[in-house]
């Protein structure tokens, strides 16, 4: 007997779905059984792999790095209206990184007298019964859709994915009633599929040719052009592209707020990034600017360009539709593709002012020199009292771990120094990752994700490793994320920037108020701070997953606690907690 939850499940498999973060609830007893048969027919193998979650946004976040990792969607089922609430802050994530997943949610059973099968039977139905459940997430969704009969459900699932899929990428969300899902269909629906080739994506959009050709012109007679990226590199061909422009010109390439490794760290035309904090000189000095794939390419009241600077904005989602308020003073604003544009812009450039050329190299050259004896400064200070500054613990991991190492990056007030210290990984695309957003708790989830992803897409990936901070650490639901960690065997190592407390807030209240009353306060003052006594994070992985775990406070012990933790994850296969004290709050 086949219902509309074998079609459901049937219709993601054909579409290439591999894996399913679940939590399970009242409103699934037809998947269950679902599932049970295609057990006890194919010998316990299921058409689906299935992640069994204890928290939603720990799934939500796995599937996230399961996607960014592999480029295609899983599939996230959760429990009603609550379930979909507990998705919590990861549904801003896959919406602001552009990432695809199918979020699939039940919902109460709407007769009450057993009129169908699955009607009402248990008292939280009445109470879990709301008037528009996809209003939740609605806003942050690509596509949101009611299932209303197993007859049509594999065009309801492929026409969410078809949506997923294309440009700007992101989650989708489907609900149905119990009575639905459990509704017996035709076994001849399950012998059918629908054709992949007729339900694509949208194709990646160009530019015009006028936009392209004024682009291109403008880059070629330019004195001080200046590109600026925050996540060209999802796709890692663009970032080929990017290489080949900068060079071709001698472009300095700037990256704000980045998401992904847009551009090698080592490239000889990388001139640095930033959160938005820092002056930019490059920028306040360019004739040209092209902000290509950035949702944040400046913050105005920091830096601005030129008034007379021409700015050519290229993007996948160049209005930022679902951004409240964004602008820039673009010349031109190109809804396009980054590689195809890419592409149009390398066959558009004519022969360059050779002399501007090889001034514009020497300051690069000279830039990149500068910044990179500040970086070894900082690497080698260790106070007098032995304590762990982060650009000295990241010069000692960046020795201790591979080369292909992949890094998750949660650092938030530590963002930008872990994308400069950690150079080496940061210059190959794809290896290093945020979330791309700003809900904390993203990492622990995602660094299983990850480590499904790889090792499903056969990825050479020797060590994965998430630097998160203590307050993003308690966020991720470390005693969800660590027992999940260890049931599917995704090892990793987490490095927790312990400065006790949420250091954002106290730098948010500097930036607006540096000389007022709650300037001078500790942490623990202005109740930011998790003191006097916080938690030692490495144990609670301990108590949850088996993992092994340290805390360090002094710079000496680095190399070996590092070397240790290193050797756990990949050796014995468990995960590893460094919980590194830094300068607190």
């Amino acid at each position: 007997m086949y219902t509309t939850s074998s079609v459901f499940l049937k219709t993601l498999s054909d579409s290439g779905i591999t894996h399913a973060f679940v939590n399970w609830g009242s409103d699934h007893p037809a998947l269950l059984e679902d599932l049970s048969r295609q057990g006890r027919e194919n010998g316990a193998q299921s058409s689906l792999n299935i992640i069994t979650c204890p928290n939603e946004m720990v799934a939500l976040s796995a599937a996230q790095g399961y996607a960014q990792v592999t480029g295609r969607p899983a599939v996230v089922i959760v429990h009603v209206d609550v379930g979909t609430q507990a998705l919590a802050g990861a549904i801003h994530n896959l919406d602001r990184c552009r990432v695809p997943v199918l979020i699939y949610a039940g919902a109460s059973p709407f007769t009450l007298e057993g009129e169908l099968k699955g009607s009402r039977n248990e008292w939280i139905m009445w109470l879990q019964d709301i008037p528009d459940q996809s209003a939740i997430v609605r806003q942050y969704m690509r596509f949101t859709s009611q299932i209303y009969s197993g007859k049509n459900i594999a065009q309801v699932v492929t026409r969410a994915l078809q949506s997923a899929n294309s440009e700007p990428k992101g989650p989708v969300y489907l609900w149905a009633r119990r009575e639905v899902m459990e509704e017996d269909v035709d076994g001849l629906i399950m012998k059918t599929s629908l054709s992949p080739k007729y339900w694509s994506p949208v194709d990646p959009v160009g530019l015009n040719p006028l936009a392209a050709s004024t682009i291109s012109q403008a880059l070629t007679a330019a004195k001080s052009p200046l590109i600026i990226t925050s996540y060209l590199g999802r796709n890692t061909r663009a970032v080929a592209l990017l290489n080949k422009l900068s060079k071709a010109l001698a472009i300095p390439v700037f990256v704000s707020c980045p998401s992904v490794v847009n551009i090698p760290l080592d490239h000889s035309h990388f001139i640095g990034l930033s959160y938005g904090a820092e002056p930019n000189e490059w920028l306040r000095t360019a004739d040209v600017v092209l902000v290509i794939d950035s949702d944040i390419p400046w913050i105005p009241m920091r830096n601005k360009p030129l008034k007379d600077a021409r700015i050519f904005h290229v993007d996948v989602d160049v209005l930022k539709d679902n951004i409240g308020m964004f602008h820039i003073d673009a010349e031109l604003r190109c809804r396009a593709d980054a590689e195809v544009a890419l592409t149009q812009l390398l066959e558009g450039i004519r022969t360059p002012n050779l002399d501007s050329l090889s001034n514009r190299t020497a300051q690069i050259r000279q830039a990149r020199e500068e910044n990179a004896n500040m970086l070894q400064r900082l690497e080698n200070i260790v106070p007098v009292d032995g304590s762990i500054t982060v650009p000295h613990m990241l010069s000692v991991l960046r020795k201790s771990i591979p080369s292909n190492t992949l890094v998750l990056n949660e650092a938030i007030s530590n963002y930008a120094l872990v994308w400069q210290h950690l150079q080496t990984v940061a210059s190959i695309p794809g290896m290093m990752i945020t979330s791309g957003a700003s809900s904390l708790g993203w990492g622990l989830g995602a660094a299983i994700g990850a480590s499904l992803g790889a090792r499903e897409n056969s990825l050479k990936h020797d060590l994965i490793v998430l630097i998160v901070g203590d307050g993003s650490f308690l966020f991720g639901v470390p005693s969800s994320a660590y027992w999940i960690a260890r049931r599917y065997s995704t090892p990793f190592l987490t490095i927790v920037l312990n400065n006790g407390g949420w250091k954002s807030p106290k730098l948010s209240l500097m930036g607006v108020h540096p000389g007022g009353m709650g300037s001078t306060l500790s942490g623990q003052q202005l109740t930011v701070g998790f003191g006097p006594d916080p938690p030692d994070y490495s144990q609670i992985a301990v108590a949850a997953g088996g993992a092994w775990g340290k805390r360090v406070n002094e710079a000496a012990d680095l190399r070996g606690t590092l070397s240790e933790a290193v050797n756990v994850v990949m050796n014995e296969k468990r995960c590893a907690v460094v919980d590194c004290v830094i300068e607190s709050i």
